[in-house]
């Protein structure tokens, strides 16, 4: 064997070697979200940030102020998903960050390109998923659970729905996060740009499990305007304002590399595969443990740590 093909052999990792390693990404990522469930303060991301950001960019008191008019209710819906872009209901969209460079590598042309093509892609999905629910919502109203005082137990019934919701969501995206690195089999290997469509269609979904008191007080005023069009188009752009700093985050990346990033990305698949499948990993796992574990614990349900600075 010529000393080149030597050092070629020795360049590459055994397939053996291939399990373990994705062993220990899997029990990092998972080990990640759930402390990253441990540690979140919602007081912090939904009061501190969400309602600050809200209030700033409103100029009054966000949850205190009524709604006025058509076209208030649509800059409420998008600086509300902006102000919401931390919340525990919204922050598996950072899991969107590897599949979107992924996407991107895999497009021919400027730096421009690479980076509109997977964010039009993601942002289909989404407005695919949130129009409908939009429409559906303000035509059934208050028989949602989620519009709906009710309790079960000590436990109100839109909780009962976002713990369902976000649920599903996370356990899909564990599934994305372990076919991409190989664990299960991947039914977006050659179809990277499906898959961003799949995960924008996660992040409209979020709204179907939202309990974040800006996004209700939206719904319920969708609701009572009696026009489906209206609440599609509201939540719409709710699910924009959601994306704003992760497409933000990207476009960064994208263009001030000039498109080296997403080249250095996809010049290693396994490389590319680590960084899809540990984001799926872990945010996915953050949003089971948070919301069907430890959301039920504050009721009594079972028992979750809570640190010092949460109530």
């Amino acid at each position: 064997m010529r000393a080149t093909d030597l050092r070629t052999a020795a360049a590459v990792p055994p397939l053996t070697s291939r399990p373990a390693r994705n062993g220990r990404v899997v029990l990092f990522s998972l080990l990640s979200g759930v402390v990253l469930a441990v540690l979140w303060s919602y007081e912090l991301v939904d009061s501190v940030i969400g309602d600050t950001v809200a209030n700033g960019l409103l100029g009054h008191d966000a949850k205190q102020t009524a709604i006025t008019g058509t076209t208030a209710g649509l800059v409420f819906a998008f600086v509300s998903g902006l102000a919401g872009t931390f919340t525990a209901c919204n922050i598996a969209m950072a899991a969107s960050v590897g599949p979107l460079s992924q996407a991107g590598a895999g497009q021919r042309g400027g730096a421009l390109r690479r980076l509109l093509r997977p964010l039009g892609w993601l942002a289909l999905g989404m407005v695919v998923v949130s129009a409908t629910y939009g429409f559906i919502g303000v035509l059934l109203g208050d028989r949602l659970p989620q519009l709906s005082t009710d309790k079960v137990g000590d436990v109100p019934v839109r909780l009962l729905q976002s713990s369902v919701v976000f649920g599903v969501i996370g356990l899909t995206l564990v599934y994305l996060g372990l076919a991409a690195l190989g664990v299960l089999p991947d039914l977006f290997r050659d179809r990277p740009a499906t898959r961003v469509v799949v995960l924008g269609g996660l992040v409209g979904g979020f709204l179907i499990g939202r309990p974040y008191p800006l996004f209700n007080k939206l719904f319920h005023y969708a609701a009572d305007t009696d026009n489906p069009l209206y609440g599609a188009f509201a939540f719409v752009l709710q699910s924009l304002g959601n994306i704003v700093f992760v497409a933000a985050v990207f476009a960064v990346v994208v263009l001030l590399t000039r498109g080296r990033f997403l080249s250095w990305l996809s010049a290693n698949p396994r490389r590319t595969a680590m960084v899809t499948g540990s984001l799926l990993i872990a945010l996915g796992v953050f949003n089971i443990v948070y919301w069907d574990v430890r959301l039920p614990a504050m009721f009594g349900i079972g028992w979750f740590p809570t640190m010092w600075y949460n109530s």
